[in-house]
């Protein structure tokens, strides 16, 4: 055998065996941007779930699209000035901040229609023609928001807000986390469901929150949902999830890095299911 069919041989072998590189946008909210702003986490994060995913696929290449604090319409309204670019998939981590924020989450026909910027159903349909006009190839996959606790920001305690155990201006979080899997039955794309994770759940947010006694004014480490039943004064309490009480978020909605590692299994799994092209 001559030598240049031994060397061409060697590298159809030597191909064969090496993944294609895979360029991922994660389009989310402060979940996702918080992977690359760890210090914004008080340093209680060390991964966030983006590296995670590159850790275990290697060959796959993420561009942080995480905007701190947006919701869908958010990303909706400045779709055309984020920079997005072609790639081989897209995930859309979001819903979170517009049930808070007390959006409409619409019906399924706001999507069909693509009836505008107004409802979570519609902002979802103008996100998914963008990625869609970039590449019409592009594998998409949906997140769905996280179940969430009592959340109370770590760099500003006056920044709280109640969980997801109750609605928000008549709607639920899992009226928000169920639009999201419409939309994913409608277009028959994958869409991981950390809300009905099992393993996310409500309970196992975080360990404790530790609170004043309303009767004897000494802090005590209340459980959920006990927990949700206590005051807690922003100006004159002290922060209520201490380092000890973080378990699946670190502040009552902000994954930990046990919460970023199950997020992080649940995309590898479903990125492993995926033919790039």
């Amino acid at each position: 055998m001559k030598k240049p069919l031994i060397i061409l041989l060697v590298i159809l072998l030597l191909s064969s065996f090496t993944e294609k590189e895979v360029t991922w946008v994660a389009i989310g909210d402060s979940i996702t941007y918080l992977n690359d702003h760890t210090n914004e986490t008080g340093n209680r994060v060390t991964k966030g779930y983006l590296t995670r995913v590159s850790e275990k696929l290697p060959n796959v290449r993420y561009i942080n699209q995480g905007h701190n604090g947006w919701k869908s319409k958010d990303i909706a309204e400045q779709i055309d000035k984020l920079g997005l670019v072609k790639a081989d998939v897209y995930s859309v981590f979001l819903g979170t901040n517009d049930w808070w924020a007390g959006r409409p989450v619409g019906t399924i026909n706001d999507y069909k229609n693509a009836t505008g910027n107004t409802t979570l159903f519609g902002s979802f349909s103008i996100i998914i023609a963008k990625i869609r006009q970039l590449n019409p190839l592009a594998k998409i996959v949906l997140i769905t928001p996280m179940q969430r606790n009592d959340f109370v920001y770590i760099n500003n305690a006056n920044n709280n807000a109640h969980g997801s155990y109750k609605k928000k201006d008549g709607q639920s979080l899992d009226d928000f986390a169920n639009a999201i899997l419409a939309i994913g039955r409608q277009e028959n794309i994958p869409v991981i469901d950390l809300y009905h994770n099992p393993k996310l759940k409500m309970a196992n947010m975080v360990k404790f929150k530790y609170l004043k006694d309303p009767e004897t004014g000494k802090y005590v480490k209340y459980t959920y949902p006990l927990s949700a039943e206590i005051p807690f004064n922003a100006d004159t309490d002290d922060y209520p999830y201490p380092p000890a009480a973080i378990n699946l978020t670190y502040d009552g909605l902000h994954p930990s890095d046990e919460g970023n590692k199950i997020i992080a299994k649940s995309i590898v799994k479903v990125f492993k299911q995926l033919h790039f092209r």
